[in-house]
């Protein structure tokens, strides 16, 4: 028997959820004994409310990270500008900060369990630093923050890389269960649930092989690792095109704090200036990342670090000094930029 557990969170999307549950009940009815559809949580039973006015869904077991089968999780709906306690931002991150991180990746580790989100769902595990280097889709508005956070972003419909199937935006998740549908089932199945549905899946679902495009080719995987990895390794000091006086301005040790979405983070920065190049580094807490491409450009000083902390992702920075007083925003994908504020200590 295949097993499809669902796992609903707070702030969940209605559609992303229902969708796939419609259509894998249908699928268990056209296969009888083949196949069985529950809602879970990372919590265990319980009323889970939902971001579409905080409808309520009941949930009737916990997450089983080890059970054979689909684990599909939905994204988030809540205010798409903003980053108050209700954007899609912040629901998403108060999800990742759960059990589910952990259960996830678990499930991850073997092959023939498979992994699937719909729409926002893929960032809550991309923001956990589980889709590093995986190719994945989710809603459009959120393609740059998935890449941010290292994974490979493909413009498609649904994205089937092996143990991982992730969906677009909301109605996605139609095609995302039709697919697995087809995929474990096989397409009479599929075809009958079409049928009983009045609808067709849309789009080719992108997987890495065959023939490479010769135009706009994505990056697979592993050069993505490759790009990652080397950028995080080889952080590249770049030269000061202004006068070496200007760029002193920023030397020295900064304690700053960055209000997040998630919270308020306190950073230590140090930067220094030698020979006409720029260099720095962020610690936060027992971490310390080195600048990648510091750029001094007018009175702004613009860097890049990739953090894992609350999340991990690509941040953008930057700043200008007055005096001994360093303000500036950091940003990522469609996150709200987040506010810098600090004070030179050194």
């Amino acid at each position: 028997m295949l097993n499809i557990q669902i796992v609903l969170f707070d702030g969940f999307d209605l559609l992303d959820a229902i969708e796939p549950y419609e259509v894998f009940y249908a699928a268990a009815m056209n296969a009888k004994n083949a196949l069985n559809v529950e809602l879970v949580t990372a919590e265990g039973p319980r009323s889970v409310p939902s971001g579409i006015n905080g409808l309520r869904i009941e949930a009737s077991g916990r997450l089983d990270p080890e059970r054979a089968g689909i684990i599909l999780v939905p994204g988030a709906s809540g205010d798409v500008e903003g980053d108050g306690p209700d954007s899609v931002p912040a629901i998403l991150s108060r999800a990742m900060d759960t059990e589910l991180t952990g259960m996830i990746e678990q499930a991850l580790q073997h092959k023939e369990k498979i992994v699937a989100t719909v729409c926002g769902g893929s960032l809550v595990l991309a923001m956990g630093g589980l889709l590093e280097g995986r190719p994945a889709v989710t809603n459009h508005l959120g393609m740059d923050l998935l890449g941010a956070t290292g994974a490979v972003p493909i413009s498609a419909r649904v994205v089937d890389d092996g143990n991982l199937v992730t969906g677009g935006g909301v109605t996605s998740g139609l095609d995302v269960a039709l697919y697995l549908v087809e995929r474990e089932l096989g397409p009479r199945i599929a075809h009958a649930v079409e049928q009983l549905f009045e609808y067709e899946r849309r789009g080719t679902v992108w997987k890495d092989i065959g023939i490479t495009p010769s135009v706009n080719k994505p990056l697979t995987s592993e050069e993505t690792n490759t790009v990652v990895n080397q950028t995080a390794m080889t952080p590249t000091p770049r030269t000061v095109h202004s006068n070496s006086v200007q760029a002193t301005v920023f030397d020295g040790d900064w304690d700053t704090a960055l209000a997040t979405p998630v919270g308020k983070l306190e950073v230590l920065l140090s930067i220094s200036t030698r020979h006409g190049m720029i260099h720095g580094t962020a610690t936060q807490g027992d971490e310390t990342i080195e600048f990648m491409n510091p750029v001094l450009q007018d009175d702004k000083l613009g860097w890049s670090i990739r953090i894992t902390k609350p999340m991990r992702l690509n941040l953008k920075f930057e700043v200008v000094v007055n005096g001994n007083h360093m303000v500036g925003i950091a940003k990522a994908g469609l996150l709200p930029a987040s506010k810098l504020t600090g004070n030179r200590i050194s």
